[in-house]
């Protein structure tokens, strides 16, 4: 096992993998900006260092700081967590090539599955279906042939990152050149990189996705799915739930057969996450995220295993302790992020300080977060500042626990996602579990926030 981790990452997910190591008797080190200087997962690690200002160029993204902090403190890992460098190739390179393990899959692998252009090819080569699209587009005239080729409406996509940055919808060629400039500006803004490519837009489909863990043996299970289709107009999403209501056990079947598949084929190891995109019958790969997920939660809930605690043994070198026999999900779990965003402004990021804060609490409920009352959210990251997961014997059941939760959170200071979560809860179709990726922005048109 490791003796010391750097947590290459802020906020809840870096207290996440704080309260992992602390359990596992590992130490750790965690990093941050200045405009984090007061952030609890600053306050709970047991070293601390700065790696730059607020900008995540110059901080969180500032590969040489924080190599040499990792270097400088004796760790022997560093565990990226999920967005700034955790599918980044390159960065996962030099942690090896300066004999620190980084806790994900090989740089080989990353760059073959981060690049979503080249994972779509590399799972055709599986046999894993895939949405029918394009290699990187040079240019917006390439692009304008390629949606002629494929028929509209097309959906041009970053190559690089997630979390539906350097994504456009484009409906009609008047849309094309707009979407494209617009896309390969956000993405080149996010990650560095600007290229695009395209793919048909399936209608009204359903966003699944397959978590997987892989050790460094050969073994490879899969822990279920989870539905992860309340997505904002921006493609981010909302609100998760795991196991996904109303899926047809035949398709459950073959999205989870396919991600263990495609792991085996592409020799992975540690934790990551397939999503597919599923409609009807039909089922087509989207994306790998090499990396654990910001819903990882849900699926903890059901599964009763911790999937950070497995990423550190994986990457420790220990094997997976168990088969895919041993792996039932008992019960549903569902997952609100709460985002200082402003729902009547197209979820507008609402920076500022948090004037009051009380979370929920009782059995089934979970909170991860990294805020208190007085805490900055700085304008510089993504505006998560809370995940509610709550727990039932059934969805039901779950459901009624998250209404219940929700309304015993207390968020002052900047508005927030909880009413937003609390309207999507009472609708009849997300109670009837019969909802895709479109009902979120058709609730929105048909009744904007009050």
């Amino acid at each position: 096992m490791f003796k010391k981790v750097l947590i290459a990452n802020r906020g809840e997910i870096a207290l996440r993998i704080n309260r992992a190591c602390r359990e596992l008797g590992v130490h750790t080190v965690a990093i941050y900006s200045e405009a984090d200087r007061t952030s609890l997962h600053v306050r709970h690690a047991d070293q601390a260092f700065c790696v730059g200002p607020g900008p995540v160029a110059r901080s969180y993204l500032n590969i040489p700081n924080i190599i040499s902090t990792a270097l400088i403190t004796g760790c022997d890992a560093i565990h990226p967590g999920y967005g700034f460098l955790s599918e980044s190739a390159r960065f996962a390179q030099i942690c090896d090539d300066h004999g620190i393990t980084f806790i994900g899959p090989k740089p080989s692998v990353i760059a073959a599955m981060g690049d979503k252009a080249t994972a779509k090819r590399v799972m055709s080569e599986a046999g894993v279906a895939t949405t029918p699209g394009t290699d990187i587009l040079a240019s917006v005239r390439e692009a304008a042939g390629a949606a002629e080729s494929i028929g509209y409406p097309v959906l041009l996509k970053a190559t690089a990152g997630g979390g539906g940055k350097g994504m456009r919808a484009v409906n009609v060629p008047e849309e094309l050149e707009r979407a494209y400039a617009s896309a390969t500006a956000e993405a080149e803004a996010s990650f560095k990189d600007g290229r695009v490519y395209m793919e048909k837009l399936i209608v009204r489909p359903r966003h699944i996705e397959v978590q997987v863990l892989a050790d460094n043996y050969g073994a490879i299970v899969h822990l279920g799915e989870r539905d992860c289709s309340v997505q904002k107009p921006s493609h981010q999403k909302l609100i998760e739930e795991a196991p996904a209501a109303n899926l047809p056990a035949k398709t459950r079947d073959a999205v989870q057969a396919m991600a263990v598949r495609a792991c085996a084929h592409v020799g992975y190891t540690n934790a990551g996450t397939l999503e597919f995109l599923v409609s009807g019958e039909q089922i087509y790969f989207m994306e790998m995220n090499t990396r654990i997920q910001v819903e990882h939660p849900v699926t903890e809930m059901v599964y009763n295993i911790d999937l950070v605690k497995e990423q550190i043994r994986m990457a420790a070198g220990e094997p997976l302790g168990y088969v895919q026999g041993d792996l039932r999900p008992a019960g549903h779990a569902i997952e609100c992020r709460i985002n200082a965003e402003d729902a009547r402004n197209n979820f507008a990021p609402a920076a500022g300080t948090l004037e009051h804060v009380v979370f929920p609490g009782g059995p089934g409920i979970r909170v991860d977060t990294h805020v208190y009352s007085g805490a900055a959210v700085p304008p510089f990251y993504d505006s998560m500042i809370a995940k509610v997961v709550a727990f039932g014997e059934t969805r039901d059941a779950a459901i009624t626990r998250m209404e219940h939760a929700l309304r015993e959170t207390v968020v002052e200071g900047t508005p927030t996602t909880i009413g937003q979560c609390l309207e999507i809860l009472a609708t009849k179709r997300f109670r009837s579990g019969d909802y895709d990726i479109d009902f979120l922005p058709s609730l929105l048109h048909a009744a904007p926030v009050a």
